[in-house]
């Protein structure tokens, strides 16, 4: 691959934007190539997929470089284009794995798109985001869609309406990042939660995110149907059985 940088740390996969002379910015390239790693990642045996940036930022966005050579391309290639993104954020929902931003720097347009599409942001205390693409007359368009999930509709109008740039604590707040890290703290405790996530058993975190993001098409009925067969399917796991047979036996071996 030639603009991102894959690696396995046991249980911990991780995937590095690797163009930081360009800001780790997305071009079709890039695209294709996370996608092809985020597959090859839910195939291996991790359990957990860091996705972070080469560099001072985590990524400032659509390779303009690029989109200007495309200007005169036809709608067609556009729609490639864009199809080639919208890919990688479908690749993120449907893997059964937990998917981490780890966020340094600038998550600006399309990078604050793919910190937007990860399960959970962790965001160094210097890091910003923003949805500027109005200001070059462009639409965070695929992004919006989880944007409003994330924030709800009047927070996000605000944020794609104005393109304004929030610090890690205004995003925290709003709903766009999981947690907020010190600088001197931010490698450590970022590897804590992936060692923690990475502890989960395989088969409760696929369930769970599987139903979590299911419920995004269902109504409160249908959610709680839907609840019902994964909670059924749980109860049938291994991992289900030894961990109850633990806690019950440890509760037995209590004085």
């Amino acid at each position: 691959m030639n603009n991102i940088r894959v690696t396995v740390e046991g249980p911990i996969g991780r995937i590095a934007l690797a163009r930081p002379e360009k800001k780790n910015a997305i071009d079709r390239t890039t695209a294709d190539e996370l996608a092809e790693a985020l597959f090859a990642l839910s195939e291996a045996p991790v359990r957990v997929v860091a996705i972070e940036g080469d560099g001072a930022d985590f990524c400032a966005g659509a390779d303009l470089a690029a989109l200007e050579e495309m200007l005169d391309a036809p709608r067609e290639r556009h729609l490639d284009d864009a199809k080639a993104l919208a890919h990688v954020f479908h690749t993120i929902r449907r893997m059964e794995k937990p998917v981490v931003a780890l966020v340094r720097g600038r998550a600006f347009a399309g990078g604050a798109g793919l910190a937007t599409a990860c399960d959970i942001v962790l965001a160094h205390e210097e890091a910003r985001f923003a949805y500027p693409e109005i200001t070059i007359g462009f639409v965070p368009a695929m992004v919006m869609t989880m944007l409003r999930r994330a924030v709800g509709e009047k927070q996000a109008f605000d944020l794609v309406g104005t393109g304004r740039i929030l610090s890690a604590g205004e995003a925290k707040e709003m709903g766009l990042v999981s947690r907020v890290f010190a600088a001197r703290e931010f490698d450590q405790l970022s590897q804590s939660v992936l060692n923690h996530l990475a502890q989960a058993e395989p088969s409760a975190m696929a369930i769970t995110k599987t139903l979590f993001y299911k419920l995004d098409t269902l109504g409160f009925l249908d959610g709680i149907s839907a609840g019902i067969v994964a909670n059924a399917d749980a109860r049938a796991t291994p991992a289900f059985r030894a961990g109850v047979e633990k806690f019950t036996k440890g509760r037995r071996d209590r004085p």
